[in-house]
């Protein structure tokens, strides 16, 4: 698949990532993220569609979840070879209840649809969560805002970025 990166013009580098997410990436001094955006002529709303087009493997994929714990939403950073286990968000969060939140709340806690949440940049603060396994890679591909957008970043960097506490959230195969 034809990728466009996003550094060929100058007005790619506006258009690639969404609006909000390229000011914060501009407001976090990342303009070098911004120019490595991509932006793809086929959606990338799954971890699956995501590394066939950018060609690299699944669990090098960044999924930014957004789940209610107690009725407030958390966002969960999880590599996209992996399911989170809702379970152990609970016990992270100290929740009562955690499941996943609705296309409205993911809308209006970040701003963006499900399938271009970005790992950060967001409409409100929220709590960030983000799974251990994702920092077993050199390199992740996030979504920057829009189903046809992703940026690479460093793990550490991603979860630096977010506010994110490392923990381990993800389910364990039997």
């Amino acid at each position: 698949m034809t990728t466009t990166d996003s550094a060929d013009s100058a007005d790619s580098a506006d258009s690639a990532a969404h609006p909000r997410f390229a000011e914060a990436l501009r407001a976090l001094g990342l303009d070098d993220v911004l120019a490595r955006t991509r932006r793809f002529p086929e959606a990338t709303r799954t971890a699956a569609e995501a590394a066939a087009a950018i060609g690299c493997g699944l669990s090098q994929i960044c999924k930014s979840l957004v789940f209610a714990a107690d009725g407030v939403p958390v966002l969960v950073l999880m590599d996209g070879a992996s399911r989170v286990d809702v379970e152990r968000v609970r016990r992270e969060l100290g929740a009562g209840k955690v499941g996943r939140a609705d296309a409205r709340v993911v809308r209006d806690t970040t701003g963006y649809a499900i399938g271009g949440v970005p790992p950060f940049g967001h409409r409100t603060r929220t709590r960030v969560l983000a799974d251990r396994a994702l920092l077993e890679y050199d390199l992740v591909w996030a979504a920057a805002g829009t189903p046809y957008t992703v940026f690479p970043m460093a793990p550490e960097d991603l979860v630096a970025h977010a506010g994110a506490t490392v923990a381990d959230v993800r389910e364990r195969s039997a």
